[in-house]
């Protein structure tokens, strides 16, 4: 076996460990240790690939995002669906991607509600492209639709940002495990909807041009 492929294999084993460790305890209550142990890995081995625990977490939390970001790209498809309707989709494949791979999910949260505060910058670095995507889903979604003259596409991107930075906030207050990840997906979904369509309920005669 070449050098190259035995390295790609030890990384990948460190890492493949690490996860675990992450999406079980958390950046603060997970342990080196631990993470060794799982796989018969020296020490030694994990702080030649990876200098600091920070480092790993850090290469934990960019793999997670990176792997959603691919994820979305490549599954979704709206076919003329209403805004709704794509909206729908786009939280679905979300909640999907964590069923089919669990073990980023722990990390997804707490990158997004209660990030270690000393990584915070980092850990935005490592969401950049995710950030990218989102705003150019939400862009593609209102540039066929009317908005008032007064609010531009911009306006609302941020308005939605202010919103999900208010159900973070509201899921950081409970407990990662007893406050469910659909729960999470729905309430940004149910937000985005209230902020596209309001809360009262137009009588029919009201949507005529009667």
């Amino acid at each position: 076996m070449k050098r190259d492929e035995k390295t790609q294999i030890m990384r990948r084993k460190i890492m493949d460990s690490a996860l675990a460790e992450f999406s079980r305890q958390g950046y603060g209550a997970s342990s080196i240790n631990t993470i060794c142990t799982a796989q018969n890995i020296s020490k030694g081995i994990v702080y030649h690939y990876f200098k600091t625990k920070d480092v790993l977490y850090l290469a934990c939390v960019e793999e997670c995002f990176q792997q959603l970001t691919e994820y979305l790209q490549t599954n979704i498809s709206y076919e003329n669906s209403s805004i709704e309707k794509q909206l729908e989709i786009y939280f679905t494949l979300r909640t999907r991607f964590f069923q089919t791979y669990p073990v980023y999910q722990r990390i997804f949260c707490e990158a997004v509600t209660a990030p270690p505060a000393h990584l915070k910058s980092e850990i935005q670095k490592c969401k950049q492209n995710f950030d990218t995507l989102s705003t150019q889903i939400l862009r593609q979604l209102l540039t066929p639709v009317s908005l008032r003259p007064d609010i531009s596409i911009e306006d609302v991107i941020e308005t939605f940002r202010q919103f999900q930075d208010f159900i973070n906030i509201r899921y950081q207050m409970t407990d990662l495990n007893g406050h469910s990840f659909e729960e999470r997906e729905e309430n940004c979904l149910k937000a985005l909807s209230i902020l596209l369509y309001g809360v009262i309920q137009r009588k029919e005669h009201e949507n005529t041009n009667e």
